[in-house]
């Protein structure tokens, strides 16, 4: 690898330091007594509590005066000022740590530990009187560090190719992002708390799996050596869940990583997180109330109100959600009603509307992309849109009042599908009936039309007790909940090009 002068510096220093007899990587634990935060928010509260205290973090900024520095130390809540002299952590002749340790070989980015107490400096501000300093880890590359002239910010860490790739240099440099990852973990912590006060067990089903179910998508692929076998990742948790269900469960959720092999963009990532819940005894209707007062809940625990900002935009959880049929929203915003139309119609009116449609596609597939083209732009605010036809909703119990409608409703926030719920088919003829026409579609060169799964229908043949079912996408909630416009930035780690090499 070659290295640029920055990194050959630090790798001289790394040198150095071992030949003074100190470890830059030692091995034993170091004690953690308080955070910077905890100082900052509770200083002025008990003075007594900050007389000796150990801290622990990177060096970020740096401010030499001869005998004494300035310093910035930040972890995992923020930064701290530190004050460091000479005579104080040299109490004997040998002022090496502070005069080649600290001064020469020490980088911004190095974490370090520091014992001390806190006091308040001439101008007012909270900071570290530092009486012991220990080396804890020596970094080998620099931080891009910005720099700030006249209120202006110049050489930020803001581009998104290298922040993605780099998330752990994002985070070190942008504490704003992680701010929402902690609103992420927030949003998960209390979702599960909400369901398990409802008494739903949390369980967990396979991601490999023989065969690709509870969702029409592409699957990824692979292949299994010992048993000889293609194996499927995951497209969805369903089917297993309602397994669950038919052997006695009343009800149980899992938060899943699915994964599906279609495009990438700024609201799709080939591997997400989605919760699965699913409720004995209950229907679609049901789980309406029940989702709305979850994700009311949610948002009041993660920003503290009910109301969310979204760029220009405020998505109200507060409000009860509109509920708005398929059918009903398609017309309102085009003009057209689908319903009772054959698929040689549907086609006529998607053209008509300049949507794009091809003769692989069934009249699901054309509702499907009519409705993505000229109404889900439209739903601001939360929205239920419900009442699908049988065609779209291989897996959903059919309307009790218009059989060639299923009981199911998707939620639309910000003209995006939060969440897809059904009234579950547990009828195992029809179940058969409707994956029998799903593999028409595949045979048709529908690549993302369901497979039939023998053993789930040998399940239903036992018996499941009328259900409900939901999935909620975590990734596109928490992009709602943190004013993000890419899903890239709340995950970790967005699956990114490769990157192109020159020979």
């Amino acid at each position: 690898m070659e290295l640029n002068e920055q990194q050959l510096q630090r790798r001289e220093s790394l040198q150095a330091i071992r030949e003074m007899g100190i470890d830059p990587f030692p091995p034993e634990p170091y004690n953690v007594s308080v955070t910077a935060k905890d100082i900052k928010d509770h200083y002025e509260d008990d003075k007594l509590n900050y007389k000796d205290i150990s801290i622990a973090g990177r060096l970020m900024r740096r401010r030499i005066m001869g005998k004494a520095s300035f310093a910035e130390l930040q972890d995992e809540t923020g930064k701290i000022q530190i004050y460091v002299n000479r005579d104080e952590i040299c109490p004997g002749e040998d002022k090496s740590l502070y005069n080649t340790l600290f001064k020469k070989l020490l980088d911004i980015g190095d974490i370090i530990g520091v014992k001390g107490y806190v006091f308040t400096t001439q101008v007012g501000e909270i900071s570290i009187h530092v009486t012991g300093l220990k080396l804890l880890c020596k970094a080998l590359n620099p931080l891009p560090m910005p720099k700030e002239v006249d209120g202006k910010v110049f050489d930020a860490f803001t581009d998104p190719e290298q922040r993605y790739r780099m998330r752990y240099v994002d985070l070190i440099v942008n504490p704003k992002v992680r701010e929402i990852f902690k609103k992420r973990s927030r949003a998960i912590s209390s979702m599960r708390n909400f369901l398990d006060d409802k008494g739903y067990m949390e369980v967990e089903t396979p991601i490999l799996q023989p065969i690709p179910g509870g969702a029409a998508a592409r699957p990824f692929i692979t292949h299994h050596n010992a048993l000889d076998i293609p194996l499927y990742l995951r497209i969805a948790n369903e089917l297993y869940l309602k397994r669950l269900l038919v052997g006695g469960y009343r009800g149980v959720y899992e938060f899943a990583k699915d994964f599906r092999n279609e495009g990438m963009d700024r609201t799709h990532n080939p591997e997400f997180t989605q919760m699965e819940l699913y409720v004995a005894y209950k229907d679609y209707n049901w789980m309406m109330d029940l989702t709305e007062a979850m994700l009311r809940s949610i948002a009041e625990e993660v920003t503290g109100d009910t109301s969310v900002k979204f760029g220009d935009k405020t998505i109200d959880f507060g409000e009860p959600f509109e509920r708005l049929t398929l059918f009903g929203a398609i017309e309102k915003y085009t003009g057209k009603n689908l319903h009772g139309k054959s698929e040689d119609e549907i086609r006529a009116i998607a053209k008509e509307l300049k949507v794009e449609v091809d003769e692989n596609m069934g009249s699901g597939k054309m509702i499907d992309e009519i409705f993505g083209e000229h109404v889900e732009h439209h739903l601001t605010q939360p929205t239920f849109i419900k009442d699908y036809p049988v065609s779209m909703s291989p897996l959903t119990k059919k309307h009790r009042e218009d059989p060639t409608l299923t009981e199911r409703f998707e939620l639309i926030i910000n003209g995006k599908e939060i969440a897809n719920c059904y009234s579950e088919l547990n009828d195992p003829i029809d179940q058969r009936e409707r994956f029998e026409e799903q593999a028409k579609l595949l045979e048709r060169g529908d690549d993302e039309a369901m497979f039939i799964d023998e053993d789930f229908l040998r399940s239903l043949e036992y018996g499941m007790p009328p259900t409900a079912g939901i999935g909620i996408g975590i990734d596109r909630l928490v992009m709602l909940l943190t004013d993000q416009s890419s899903i890239q930035e709340v995950l970790f780690f967005p699956q990114m090009r490769p990157i192109k090499r020159e020979d």
